[in-house]
Order: C-alpha cells, then sequence, then structure tokens
C-alpha cells in the first residue's frame, strides 16, 4: 500500500460520527471534524442563508457562528434564535423597513461569507501514512483515499478502494464515496485498459478482476475481459497467419495478413508485434530473393559461382525462417563442385580438376572424397598418357584408396576400366600401324582390326572416331570421280548440262563423305536452271511496267512461282507495281473528291492525296494540290467564322499539318477562341488605402473635418 499506509477494519459499530474525536489518530486527525459534524454545519449554513433577521438587537445572535462557541465538543454550533414575539418584530421592521432592508442583505451576505470562512479554516489535511485507521473516521478516510486516488496507480487506486469500503452504506457521506468507488474503479479499468493496450494481457485482468464487484463499474469487468481476450486471440491468429505464409513465401498474403493487425483493436498487435512482423516479412523476403540468387549461382555450374553461393548462404542469420533450408544447400552444392571436378576431368585437365575439388569448403564436409579424387586424379594423369606402361602405373596409383575410403568403389571399378583399356590400346596402336599407308585396303585392314575393340571397352568411343575417319577416307575415293565428271560436264552452261551435272552429283548418297559438298553444287546448278528458265517473265514485266501497264506487269511477274530462284526478286518488283498503282488510285481519288468544294469533301481530299508517298514522282502534283485545298479550307473557315465563330473552328482544324495553310489556321483557331471565351475583366484599381466595402468593393472614403 502507497507510503506505508495500513488499512484495517473499523469497531463493529461502524463510523457513525459517535465516537468522540479523542479516539482518532494522535496526529491531526484528532482535531479533524466528524462526518456527522461537516453535515449538520453545512446544513446548517444553508439553512441561515435562508432565514431573515427579526431585529437588529438580535441579529448578531441569530444568524451568527463561532467556532469558539462550540459545546459538548462539537466545532460548530448555532446559537438559537431570540424568543422576542413575531408580531414585534414586524412592526419594528415595518418602521424601520429601509435600514432592515439592507441589514437583512448585509447579514444574509454575512451568513455566506462567515461559512466560507470557516470552511476555508478548516484544520491542516490529515497525516495519511501515520494514522490508525481502526480509529479514523469516514470523513478522514474519504480524505486519505481522494489523496492516494489521484496519484492514479493501481497500488494507490486499490488502497483508495479499501480505505472507503469498511464505511456503511448509511453513512453521511456515502454519496461521495460512491462516486469515488465508481470513478477509482473506473480509473482502474482505464489503467487496466492501457495494460492490455502496451501488450501486458494477463496484468489487465488482474487489475480489471480486482475492482470490487458491488461497485457500478463492476458489470462492465467481465465483458471487458472477455473483449481483451477476444482481441488477443484474434490478434494471435492474425500473426499465426502471416507467419505460416512466409516460409511459403506467399509475400503478399503474409504482409495483407499482418496488415490486419493494424485492425485489430490493441496497440501492442497493431504497434510493436505489426513492426516485428513486418520486419520478419522484409528479412525473409531478403533472405528468399538471396536463397535465389545462391541457386542462380548453383544452375551456372562454375567453380567460382558454387564458392560465392556457399559464401551467401553462409550470410543468413541462424534466426532467419530460411536458415536451415539454406543450410541445407551446402553438402548438395560441395557435391556438384566434385561432380564439376570430375567432369573437368573427364576433359583431361587433371590440374584443374584438382584445384576445383580442393576449393570444396570444409563445411560441406566432403574432406575424405576430396581426398580419394586427388588420387585418383594424379592416376589419370599417368592414365592418359595412353601407353601401356602409363595405365599400369595409374592402376598402381589407384590401389592405394583401401576398402574405408569413400571412393573406393569407384577407385576398383577405374581399374578394371584401365585393365580393358591395355587391351584396347594394342588393338588401335596395330590399327593405326595398318592405315599408315593409306590404301583403301590398308583402311578397310585397320577398320577390321579397331572394330576388334567392343562397344562396353573404354577405348570403344576412341576407336569408333578412327573407324569414321578411315571410312570417310575410303568413300572420298569412291565418289570423288562423280563431281569431277560433273564439274566438266556444267561448264557449258546450258539448262541441259546444268542438268546433267545434277544427275551426276546426285549419284553420291546420303551419309556418305562427299553428300554436303554434292548438294551444295546441286543446289547451285538448280538455282542456275530456274535463273535461266524464269528470266524471260521477269524481263516481260519490267518491259510492261516501263510502258506505263502496271497491271500487265504484276500478272506476268506472277508468273514465277514460289521457291524459285527469282521469285524474291519478282515479288519486290511487285510490290514497288502495286503501291504505284495505289498512289495512282488516290490521287485520282482525291482529285475527284475535291471538285465538290465542300470543307468535308476538301478535307478528304487531302488526306487522299498524302497517302501517295514522297518517295513517289506523283508528289510533284500532290504537294501544290495539298496547299490549294488547304487554302480554300481557310477561306472557308474565315467565311463562315465571320458570323459563326465556332463553325468556322471547325472547319480550319480540318486543315492538316502537310498544308501550307496550316499556321494561318491555327493563328485563326485562336482568335476565334478568344471571341467565344474572353478573358475576365480586370478589377479596378484602388483609389485610396480604404477597406472595400463588403457590398459593392468600392472603398469607403474617410470622414473629413467639413463632414461634421
Amino acid at each position: 500500500m502507497p507510503e506505508d499506509w495500513s488499512v484495517s477494519q473499523p469497531p463493529a459499530k461502524g463510523d457513525n460520527g459517535n465516537q468522540p474525536h479523542t479516539q482518532h489518530s494522535v496526529d491531526s486527525a484528532s482535531q479533524y471534524p466528524t462526518d456527522r459534524e461537516l453535515s449538520q454545519y453545512l446544513s446548517q449554513q444553508r439553512h441561515n442563508s435562508e432565514v431573515m433577521p427579526q431585529s437588529p438587537s438580535n441579529s448578531s445572535q441569530s444568524g451568527s457562528v463561532s467556532p469558539s462557541s462550540a459545546t459538548d465538543g462539537k466545532l460548530w454550533s448555532s446559537v438559537p434564535p431570540s424568543g422576542e414575539p413575531p408580531s414585534v418584530g414586524r412592526k419594528r421592521w415595518w418602521k424601520h423597513w429601509m435600514l432592515w432592508a439592507a441589514l437583512a442583505a448585509l447579514g444574509a451576505n454575512g451568513v455566506a461569507i462567515v461559512a466560507m470562512t470557516m470552511l476555508f479554516k478548516l484544520p491542516s489535511a490529515p497525516n495519511c501514512p501515520a494514522i490508525f485507521w481502526p480509529l479514523a473516521s469516514g470523513t478522514v478516510r474519504l480524505h486519505c483515499a481522494q489523496v492516494a486516488a489521484a496519484k492514479r496507480t493501481v497500488p494507490d487506486l486499490m488502497a483508495a478502494i479499501a480505505l472507503v469500503k469498511p464505511l456503511p452504506q448509511n453513512h453521511p457521506l456515502s454519496q461521495e464515496i460512491e462516486r469515488g468507488l465508481a470513478e477509482w474503479s473506473q480509473d482502474l479499468l482505464a489503467l487496466a485498459e492501457e495494460k492490455f493496450q502496451a501488450g501486458q494481457l494477463s496484468e489487465a485482468i488482474a487489475i480489471a478482476s480486482d475492482i470490487p464487484s458491488d461497485v457500478s463499474t463492476a458489470s462492465t469487468v467481465p465483458t471487458q475481459i472477455e473483449k481483451w481476450k477476444s482481441i488477443w486471440a484474434e490478434a494471435e491468429k492474425i500473426y499465426a497467419e502471416a507467419e505460416s505464409q512466409i516460409p511459403k513465401e506467399n509475400w503478399y498474403r503474409a504482409s495483407m495478413a499482418a496488415v490486419r493487425l493494424l485492425n485489430v483493436g490493441n496497440n501492442y498487435w497493431a504497434n510493436t508485434k505489426y513492426e516485428e512482423l513486418k520486419y520478419a516479412i522484409a528479412t525473409a523476403r531478403e533472405d528468399g530473393g538471396r536463397l535465389e540468387k545462391i541457386q542462380n549461382l548453383v544452375n551456372r555450374g562454375r567453380a567460382d559461382d558454387f564458392l560465392a553461393a556457399i559464401q551467401q548462404i553462409q550470410a543468413i542469420e541462424a534466426g532467419s525462417y530460411f536458415y536451415q533450408k539454406a543450410q541445407a544447400m551446402i553438402p548438395d552444392i560441395g557435391r556438384k563442385m566434385l561432380d564439376l571436378a570430375q567432369e573437368t576431368l573427364d576433359k583431361r585437365d587433371v590440374d584443374k580438376a584438382v584445384e576445383i575439388a580442393n576449393q570444396i569448403p570444409a563445411v560441406a564436409k566432403l574432406e575424405t572424397e576430396v581426398q580419394d579424387f586427388t588420387v585418383l586424379a594424379e592416376a589419370h594423369r599417368s592414365a592418359f598418357v595412353g601407353t601401356v606402361s602409363s595405365i599400369e602405373a595409374a592402376i598402381a596409383e589407384a590401389q592405394k584408396i583401401g576398402l574405408d575410403r569413400p571412393l573406393y568403389y569407384k577407385a576398383q571399378d577405374t581399374i578394371a576400366r584401365w585393365q580393358l583399356e591395355i587391351e584396347d590400346v594394342q588393338h588401335l596402336a596395330k590399327a593405326r600401324s595398318l592405315a599408315q599407308p593409306g590404301a583403301v585396303a590398308d583402311l578397310n585392314a585397320a577398320i577390321a582390326e579397331a572394330l576388334m575393340i567392343p562397344d562396353s571397352n573404354p577405348r570403344a568411343a576412341e576407336a569408333k572416331r578412327e573407324i569414321d575417319g578411315w571410312r570417310r577416307r575410303i568413300q572420298t575415293f569412291e565418289d570423288q570421280p562423280y563431281l569431277n565428271r560433273a564439274d566438266e560436264i556444267v561448264v557449258e552452261g546450258d539448262v541441259v548440262a546444268l542438268q546433267a551435272a545434277v544427275d551426276e552429283a546426285s549419284k553420291i548418297g546420303e551419309g556418305r563423305a562427299l553428300y554436303g559438298e554434292a548438294r551444295k553444287r546441286i543446289r547451285n546448278w538448280t538455282r542456275q536452271i530456274q535463273t535461266i528458265e524464269d528470266q524471260p517473265f521477269l524481263d516481260q514485266a519490267r518491259d510492261l511496267a516501263n510502258n506505263g501497264n502496271l497491271p500487265a506487269a504484276i500478272a506476268a511477274a506472277g508468273q514465277i512461282g514460289a521457291g524459285r530462284a527469282l521469285h524474291a526478286t519478282a515479288q519486290a518488283e511487285v510490290k514497288e507495281w502495286q503501291t504505284q498503282l495505289q498512289a495512282e488510285q488516290d490521287w485520282r481519288e482525291a482529285q475527284q473528291v475535291a471538285l465538290q468544294n465542300t470543307p468535308d469533301a476538301l478535307a478528304q481530299a487531302i488526306r487522299l492525296a498524302d497517302r501517295v508517298p514522297n518517295s513517289n514522282s506523283l508528289r510533284l502534283d500532290v504537294n501544290p494540290a495539298i496547299n490549294n485545298w488547304g487554302d480554300r479550307l481557310l477561306r472557308l473557315a474565315q467565311d463562315q467564322g465571320t458570323y459563326n465563330p465556332q463553325a468556322g473552328i471547325d472547319i480550319a482544324r480540318k486543315i492538316p499539318r502537310s498544308s501550307s495553310a496550316y499556321g494561318a489556321a491555327q493563328a485563326q483557331i485562336g482568335e476565334w477562341q478568344r471571341i467565344l471565351n474572353p478573358p475576365p475583366p480586370e478589377p479596378l484599381p484602388s483609389l485610396d488605402n480604404t477597406a472595400p466595402s463588403p457590398i459593392n468593393s468600392e472603398p469607403i472614403p474617410s470622414a473629413s473635418p467639413d463632414d461634421n
């Protein structure tokens, strides 16, 4: 309890103002008026202020109050009125009515002044922490309760309630006490609300639950508590919903759920928790974006990118929603680096392969595999020499990887391949030796020796490459005569010779060594044949076009079909002739329309003529016509604008930019618009500094001496 106030229950009789003052606290409370005395005193003063004094001689006795006249232990008492008959008083009053009227007014005011003086001269406030509460009066309890409640803290408000709760319901100050209890309980509920808004739900419920059940505010406490719990539960649900969307990277749904906290009805959730959630979403989104970048680095498949990806993973903090997911990527990235090292080794770049493997960080937990890979890489370095002795040296190196090592079985498979490879090397060496002379028979013998290497053996791919090369050499020997004869035939250059050359080259079948070269020559000779056949049609079309018969020229060129050698050339010229035809048609139509000499017709004529391309020779006639039609439109607009500015504007707007009259038309439009929409008149200048009248805004002249 504040200031070490100790509140205990009063005696069983309660405090009705009957206990002597000597039983109060030994402190200043012993001189404090009792509850009943204070009530009686205030009632007597109200009564005296309403009663008229009956005689001047008794005015000092009938309504005066003197603290020094207190009797039987009271601080204040009233002197009884005089026993003089009322009739005498009325006669004297009537005889000196003016004097007594003044005295009456003075007496009434005096009573009020004395009462207020006595109230303000009450003994000083008691020392509440030093009071012995079982003997304290209700007045003292109420006063100390009000002092405590004014501090507006939970302990002080609870102390204030505890001070006055033991007082009986029929106490003279019961109305004041009830008001205090209601006010303090309401203050407690407000403090509980503050706790709730600050995020302290249990504290808020505890405070509200301590409000006495018999005060007016108590009826709202259960409803308020349920409201708090409902709001809190809803806020927790919203928060959990937003959190659940973060690992799924549903940023929009998470953000929309978080925003709902702003309207939940609690400052703690709307501010602290909302900001916390917003930061979590932003951080997770950043980490999610970082994971995406990490995955992009991994997808590139380069050693430097793998290392950069691992470094970015390690930058993700342990509290992140994506920390575990990111950490799980590290072993996979390390494995990909080891695979990349193997791919590099398969390309026979031993140094680079070893370098990549040694860059795998320890956090990937692949140290023993990296060690075994390095041993195998050095063994491959020997095997790549390709001799029997070097392969045997590679086998001896790989055998150093024991049974307890992670790459033991891979080493054994490699050793088995190398043992087969020793046999393949011997076959290949013999085959290459047989092919050395280069004759067809020698090449066939080499192929037969290389085919002894099975497809499942390590050197099978190498043997196949050698065999394909030897076969191509054989096919070249066999097919080159066909191309030579075709080249001899085509020299004549006519269609018959070209077709004969095509037939000769076509004898080289698909898949043969010289098939590609034969097809290239055939395509060239075929195009020459088509050009010879179609050139007459194109020449005819050009002649017709030069003579001005464009439709016939287009028809002649159309005889050259799609896919033919001259088709693209013919179509390009056809497009030009069609453009020329369209331009001529537009020009004729424009001239015909312009003959109507109406605003719409002239505007339509200008649009049609303007379709003629600038590169067309017709523009020499089109441009002057457009300028002429524009001038005619402007004159029509001016004629209309004289009587109807809006009609003039409508006609002038039909003049296009391509017309020389466009600038004059725009200037005329501006003049007509100013006529139709004149600017507001400027306000008249003020003749002096006099404030304008609120009625007509004219200055009010100041008064001159002559006006008086």
